[in-house]
Formats: structure tokens, C-alpha cells, sequence
């Protein structure tokens, strides 16, 4: 049994999910000790996110005379390590935040897989301070602080210093991922991106997708690599990449002048589905995406027919909503189908306080008071806290997550709903280009929809794909607007007939149309990426 497996025998989930300690696997460790090692004057290696200090074991494996300084904030984890190192005299580990610890020291090498939290799990606002303060620029609120702990490993090198790391692929596609791409430019440090793509979690438990950083501090004007790793047996690649630096280049390959730090780097290593169809805009130009309801305490606010009939909560003080996802089964919702959740005694209320002359409206606000759920993250922040947010029933519904395509539902009941699914509200923007709704909802139920948005994705492990609304909102879709009077009214008709039989066949015709009116004939080269593959 190694060290990992038998800290996380006796060390609950609660504990690591908290600390965000999911441990990097043996062959990783090994390909980014290697990066280290490549810069024959390495003496001195920081890993900041020490954990169990599976990157020092396999450095001091690789080359015993080098020297480690670790950091850890968790007193319980770094007590095993220590346990384990006590006998390394050129080993120095340390209980403390690494964001606000040795700013003036400067490290051959620096080695990390960085802890990967939500950033209203750490004092985001206080790191982010001290970031920009000794780095001299400014970072968006919500930048991650997996990729703060990258940033000031950079600023931390030594000259011809080399730094690896594995860390959520999440920045190179959000939008504060924007200015941690124009750091790793300005800094000219970034070497080669691995885009890990395994069909399993890199991580035990940890529902992210990975990449693998290697950086150098050599002021190379070489090229900036970028590759796709879709195995363990990949990893083989990688090792070919770090023996042969820096003559070597990855499927695709760029000049830094070349990326911009503004765009998707999605586009930079997978083919663009949108690439390959003309008169096209984005999607804000028909709808308008916002995420769904939050509460902040869905137990507390969420509500069924008997939970309503106990508390004795008026009607007028429940609002229709959908709250889980598995609810819906249809492309359409409708009257009945909330109808036939509420006798089922599902969750089909939300709770709204306000504008009461109930005893028992006030009786469970005194309740929730009592709970605490006023304190919560988002209640606190509300007045009064258990004041709904205003979002009126959207008529479309667009789920958050999936693994086989993003999914559209008509909200025909016109009820709300939670964040289980985004609300697509259609505009007005132009009277000469206003499309109906109907005709908009056939073409988000197509295919080539459903494409082209993926073009916008996010990617989890095993498979989950997310969206969040700016991801919709800024994703290219068809000019609808630009259809021939009988064009629209050819697919109108199938519309219906699919409304009215559930028969996919008539979407599938749908496509067929809309793919003859916008396709455009493409050369190989022309598949949406900068760069052919190498």
C-alpha cells in the first residue's frame, strides 16, 4: 500500500474534499519530475501544495541531491509527510498558505498540482489583492486558485528555472481564464500544453478535466505547443516532448504572437464545428441566457404538495418551479406534466416570504432564522433574505450539464426554475430580423445546433460536458433571420408534426434543411483550427 492509499484509508472524504486533496498518479509525477530535471543546474525545487509530496519522492528518486521546500495549509496531511521525510535533511516543510508565504524567494524549479476549490471556498478576494499587488496586474474576481498558485510559481522562478503543472483545463476556455493566458504571454514562459482528454477521471473523485503545464523561465523563442493527451498510454508522448526540449514540437504548434488570450483556446487544438457553415451570429442576437433561480438553500426553500399542506404555506406564497433536472423527460413541458409531478408530490414549489398576512408564512421565516439559513452565502446578501430572486418563467429551457448533447425544453407550463437548467429568454433586438419562437426552438433542437454550441463547451471528466450562460450566449448559431419566407414555413410544418407525434425523424429533416441553406465547402486545412496538425 503507497502513501496515498493509506492516508486516504484513514482520512474521511469530508476532510480531503475540504483541503481538495486528490493525488496525482505515479506516471504523471514521473513526466513532470522529468520537465524539472531537464535544467542540468536544478538545485532547488518548491512544491507548494505539498500534500504527501509525491513530486519530492520521485524527484529525490531521480536526483537525491537536490533541495525541497514544501507548503501545505493542512496541519494533518503535512504531519504524514513529514513522517515520511523526517530522515531528509534537504527537505524543508512548512504549515502555511503559500499565496502569502515566500514572495522573495526563487526556486531551479517548481512543481504543483495546485488545490482546486470554488472561489467562495477561500478568501478569493484577499489572494487575488496580494496577486496583483506583487505581480502588477489586475486578475478577474473569480480567477481560481489553482491558477493563482500557477501565477506566482512563475514569478518565482529563477532564471532558466522550469516549472510543471497539472491543473484543471477549466481557465483556457472561461472567461477569467482571459487574463492568465495573457500572463503566460506576457512572461513568455509557457513551453507546452497537454490537453488531457481521458475517457476516465485523472483524479479519484474529482469530477474536472486536466492539462499539463510545462514551463521555463529561458526567454526560448520557440514556439508554443499544444497537444491532446486521450490515454494513459499517451503519456509515452509526453516524455518524447520533455527529453527532446526544446526541438521538438506537439500536434499543433504556434508562435505566441499567434494566440490570443481573449479567444476559447478550444479552438487552438479541436476542429470548430462552426468553422464549416456560412452567415452565421452569436446566439445573444435571438436569446438572451441566464442561469436559473438560486436560493442558496434549496432545502429550506424548496417545496411539494405535502411539505405545503403540513406548514400550512398559502398558495400565494408558493411559486411554481421546476427544481430537478429529472423531471423533465420531453422536449416539451407542459400543464399536465407539472400537473402529474404535483400529485406525485414532487418538489414543484418555492417557498417566497414576501407580501404575507400569514402567521404561517412568518411562523417558517422565524424557522429559517432560527437555522441559520438567513446567514448562508447568497441569503445573507438579500433583503429580505428570503426574498426570491426575480427571474419571470422563461419560455425556453437549456440544460446546464449533459453528456450526449446539450438539451432545449419548451417551458409551455410557464412555471420557473432552479439552476438545474439555464432560462433562454428570446429578443427583439431588430425588427427586420425578429424569428418566432417556434421557429427558433426547431433549430436549437437540430444537430447542427447542437454542434456548433459545442464548439462553446466546458469539459468535465468521464464524459460531462457543461455551459455556462455566457458560454450560450456568445456561441455562434444559423442566421435564422436570413430563411426564405418558404424555408421558415417548410420547417414550421415539420415542427409541428414533430410536437405532435415526438417522431425525431421530422428534426432530423429539420437538419437536412438548415445544413443545405448555411453549409460551406471547406478545404482540410480550413477545420476551424489556427494551425494544421503537425
Amino acid at each position: 500500500m503507497n502513501l496515498e492509499e493509506s492516508y486516504s484509508r484513514k482520512t474521511n472524504l469530508t476532510h480531503r474534499k475540504k483541503f481538495a486533496q486528490f493525488f496525482t498518479p505515479q506516471p504523471i509525477a514521473d513526466v513532470l519530475s522529468d520537465w524539472l530535471l531537464g535544467n542540468d543546474h536544478c538545485k532547488t525545487i518548491l512544491e507548494p501544495a505539498f500534500g504527501l509530496g509525491i513530486f519530492s519522492r520521485t524527484l529525490l528518486n531521480k536526483k537525491p541531491t537536490i533541495s525541497i521546500q514544501g507548503y501545505d495549509i493542512d496541519a494533518v496531511i503535512l504531519e504524514e509527510a513529514k513522517t515520511y521525510f523526517k530522515d531528509f535533511d534537504n527537505v524543508s516543510l512548512k504549515v502555511d498558505d503559500f499565496m502569502f508565504n515566500d514572495w522573495e524567494s526563487r526556486y531551479d524549479g517548481i512543481i504543483c498540482n495546485p488545490p482546486y476549490l470554488k472561489f467562495h471556498d477561500y478568501d478569493n478576494k484577499l489572494i487575488i489583492n496580494e496577486v496583483n499587488r506583487k505581480l502588477n496586474f489586475e486578475f478577474n474576481g473569480f480567477t481560481n486558485l489553482y491558477t493563482l498558485f500557477l501565477l506566482k510559481s512563475i514569478f518565482q522562478l529563477n532564471k532558466n528555472g522550469r516549472a510543471a503543472f497539472i491543473i484543471p483545463s477549466e481557465f483556457l476556455n472561461s472567461d477569467y481564464g482571459k487574463l492568465v493566458k495573457k500572463y503566460l504571454l506576457k512572461t513568455n514562459t509557457l513551453k507546452h500544453l497537454f490537453v488531457i482528454d481521458f475517457k476516465e477521471n485523472v483524479f479519484d473523485d474529482a469530477l474536472t478535466t486536466a492539462s499539463i503545464l510545462l514551463l521555463a523561465n529561458d526567454q526560448s523563442e520557440s514556439n508554443i505547443n499544444i497537444s491532446t493527451v486521450e490515454s494513459k498510454t499517451d503519456l509515452e508522448r509526453i516524455k518524447k516532448y520533455v527529453h527532446l526540449y526544446p526541438n521538438t514540437e506537439g500536434e499543433f504548434s504556434y508562435p505566441p504572437a499567434e494566440l490570443d488570450p481573449n479567444l476559447k483556446w478550444r479552438k487552438y487544438y479541436k476542429p470548430q464545428h462552426s468553422a464549416s457553415y456560412k452567415n452565421l451570429v452569436p446566439f445573444s442576437t435571438f436569446a438572451k441566457v441566464v442561469r436559473g433561480i438560486a436560493t442558496g438553500a434549496n432545502e429550506y426553500f424548496t417545496f411539494n404538495a405535502s411539505k405545503a399542506k403540513e406548514l400550512s404555506i398559502p398558495e400565494s406564497n408558493l411559486l411554481p418551479c421546476i427544481c430537478k433536472a429529472k423531471d423533465i423527460k420531453n422536449n416539451f413541458f407542459t400543464n399536465q406534466d407539472f400537473e402529474a409531478l404535483i400529485q406525485k408530490d414532487e418538489l414543484t414549489y418555492l417557498f417566497n416570504g414576501q407580501i404575507s398576512q400569514s402567521d404561517a408564512v412568518d411562523k417558517y421565516i422565524k424557522k429559517g432564522e432560527e437555522e441559520g439559513v438567513n446567514e448562508k452565502f447568497l441569503t445573507k446578501s438579500r433583503k429580505p433574505w428570503y426574498a426570491l430572486e426575480k427571474r419571470p418563467p422563461s419560455p425556453i429551457w437549456v440544460s446546464v450539464f449533459n453528456r450526449n448533447g446539450i438539451k432545449f425544453i419548451r417551458n409551455e407550463a410557464k412555471v420557473s426554475n432552479l439552476t438545474t437548467f439555464h432560462c433562454v429568454y428570446p429578443v427583439c433586438s431588430d425588427l427586420f430580423s425578429t424569428i418566432s419562437i417556434d421557429l427558433l426552438f426547431a433549430y436549437l433542437l437540430t444537430d447542427v445546433a447542437k454542434e456548433i454550441f459545442s464548439d462553446n463547451r466546458r469539459e468535465y471528466g468521464n464524459g460531462l460536458k457543461k455551459f455556462e450562460p455566457n458560454d450560450l450566449n456568445k456561441s455562434q448559431v444559423l442566421d435564422l433571420s436570413i430563411l426564405s419566407k418558404s424555408k421558415i414555413t417548410e420547417i414550421l410544418e415539420l415542427y409541428l408534426k414533430f410536437k405532435s407525434s415526438t417522431d425525431k425523424r421530422f428534426i432530423t429533416q429539420i437538419d437536412s434543411i438548415l445544413r443545405n441553406e448555411f453549409k460551406i465547402t471547406l478545404k482540410h486545412d480550413d477545420l476551424g483550427l489556427a494551425k494544421t496538425a503537425v
